[in-house]
């Protein structure tokens, strides 16, 4: 282990938490954002939806990129691009501003996320054991930040440019000094640093579609939290309005304490094992909210989602590199297409379920599709036979060659 990779991961790990900070506050002012600019409820949905479709744009874009420049130079360019466009989401005046600003968050943090996730990928590969989690807990620390300096700000009644700006001060000469020690493919030893990330690395797709899968259900459970938790419990459970803020606090608190441990037992029992357990203990969550006779009841169930799909998302993201060692960057900025594509479908699915059936029944959807994740557990493996319901894996040598090639 060497100087060179500390100071990697701690770099890193830095920027998946000035991440979860920008995001939390973006998200959670969404109701002070629709004041400011007049958005009516009939637009806002285009808005939310416009930033995980431009994401997912960022995120194919990435891909190619990488084949000619390094990860690393991605996110060091790409994180101060969501600074200043979060930045200009709480200063702008006129509704163009906003859709511009939005753009740009959405954009930026599709090149981030699979920049970053890439970054940890090789990271991990250069340790020689798991620790994609850590940088995932990062993230969630970050979230629990942000979220908290936004209440701060709305208990305060400032102007969201005045609780923007700070922050953005303060972050953004901090990224650009840690971007000095972001390492790509495990160090940049003599002669790799050279050589353009990607290059001449063509993705196998088909290998690749279980971890999809799975990475599309865990955000599906993700949305359904951090969308209808809230409503959930004062509408379903008759909670009060200020215990009906609880739920995603708690959730979030448990995501960073399940990753911030989830690593010991990718260690200890291995991926395949931590990834059943999460499955398991995600669907016991649901089933509990779906059940639940009260809001302390809810409670419960809520934290038992936190514990369960926190490991799902950074072990996708770890097999996928074990999945292609040779072009895990491909790899995983194809997967992160898939935390897009869940995201936009969970959170109308279970709204839609909710007002056509109950919001009781809508729960127990993501948790069937949690379970599925128990089919591709295997995918999950250290050093895995088959993928993809009985395909072998793929020599590296084939890696790109045939029609089958994406």
């Amino acid at each position: 282990m060497t100087d060179v990779l500390r100071r990697g991961r701690g770099s890193l790990a830095f920027s998946f938490l000035v991440q979860g900070v920008a995001f939390a506050l973006l998200v959670t002012r969404i109701p002070a954002i629709q004041d400011r600019y007049g958005v009516s409820d009939a637009l806002l949905p285009a808005f939310l939806a416009a930033v995980p479709i431009l994401a997912g744009v960022g995120s194919v874009t990435t891909e190619r990129l990488v084949k000619r420049v390094r990860p690393s130079r991605l996110l060091r360019w790409s994180q101060p691009v969501v600074l200043l466009a979060l930045l200009g989401v709480g200063a702008g005046e006129r509704m163009v501003e906003l859709g511009i600003a939005l753009a740009a968050f959405g954009l930026a943090v599709g090149v981030l996320d699979a920049s970053m996730n890439m970054l940890g990928v090789s990271l991990q590969r250069s340790y020689g054991r798991s620790i994609m989690l850590s940088f995932h807990a990062a993230y969630s620390l970050g979230g629990i930040v942000g979220a908290s300096l936004a209440w701060v700000g709305a208990h305060w009644h400032l102007a969201l440019w005045v609780s923007y700006l700070p922050v953005v001060l303060m972050l953004l000469p901090a990224v650009l000094v840690g971007s000095r020690w972001y390492v790509d493919d495990g160090g940049g030893a003599a002669g790799e640093a050279e050589k353009p990330a990607g290059e001449g690395q063509v993705l196998v797709f088909k290998w690749l579609l279980p971890l999809c899968l799975v990475m599309t259900v865990a955000y599906i459970g993700d949305s359904t939290v951090s969308n209808w938790s809230a409503k959930y419990l004062q509408d379903v459970l008759g909670s009060s309005e200020q215990m009906a803020t609880v739920p995603y606090n708690v959730y979030m608190v448990t995501t960073l304490l399940g990753r911030t441990i989830g690593d010991l037992g990718v260690r200890r029992f291995g991926a395949v094992a931590v990834v059943r357990a999460g499955a398991l203990v995600a669907a016991g969550g649901f089933a509990v909210v779906a059940a639940a006779p009260g809001a302390w009841a809810g409670m419960l169930g809520f934290t038992l989602l936190g514990l369960g799909l926190c490991v799902l998302v950074p072990q996708t993201f770890a097999a996928a590199g074990r999945l292609f060692p040779g072009a895990s960057d491909a790899a995983v900025a194809r997967l992160n297409v898939f935390n897009y594509v869940g995201f936009l479908i969970g959170s109308p699915l279970v709204g839609a379920l909710g007002d056509l059936w109950s919001y009781r029944g809508a729960m127990l959807v993501p948790m069937v599709l949690v379970l599925v994740t128990l089919v591709y557990a295997r995918s999950f493996a250290a050093q895995p036979d088959r993928y993809g319901g009985g395909h072998e894996r793929p020599r590296t040598a084939d890696v790109g060659r045939g029609s089958n090639g994406l």
